[in-house]
């Protein structure tokens, strides 16, 4: 069983920037992906970033160029850079990883972008 703990999310100002984290324990294989995914109220869940163990990444066309997704390999986390912040970014952003046998999703840490 995949554990996925997530920290950093909060209030911030438009123009701002946030760093969400992402740790993940348990059993899972090596070759993985993970990611950050996201749902506004009343809309579905969606891919903000995602970023393979071998370093490949892929983004939503919203958040290219003001989001950077990272990993560390030998901490099992993820990473989610966030900057140049706007209110559509509002959300709870949720951590996933995916391997050959899982799918498994973090309880989600609020984001919230207000003046």
């Amino acid at each position: 069983q995949v554990q996925l703990v997530e920290s950093g999310g909060g209030l911030v100002q438009p123009g701002g920037s946030l760093r969400l984290s992402c740790a993940a324990s348990g059993s899972f294989f090596s070759i993985n992906v993970m990611g950050w995914y996201r749902q506004a109220p009343g809309r579905q869940r969606e891919l903000v970033a995602s970023i393979a163990n071998s370093g490949g990444t892929k983004y939503a066309d919203s958040v290219k160029g003001r989001f950077t997704i990272s990993r560390d390999n030998a901490k099992n986390t993820v990473y989610l850079q966030m900057n140049s912040l706007k209110p559509e970014d509002t959300a709870v952003y949720y951590c996933n990883l995916k391997d050959a046998l899982r799918d498994s999703w973090g309880q989600g840490a609020q984001v919230t972008v207000s003046s």
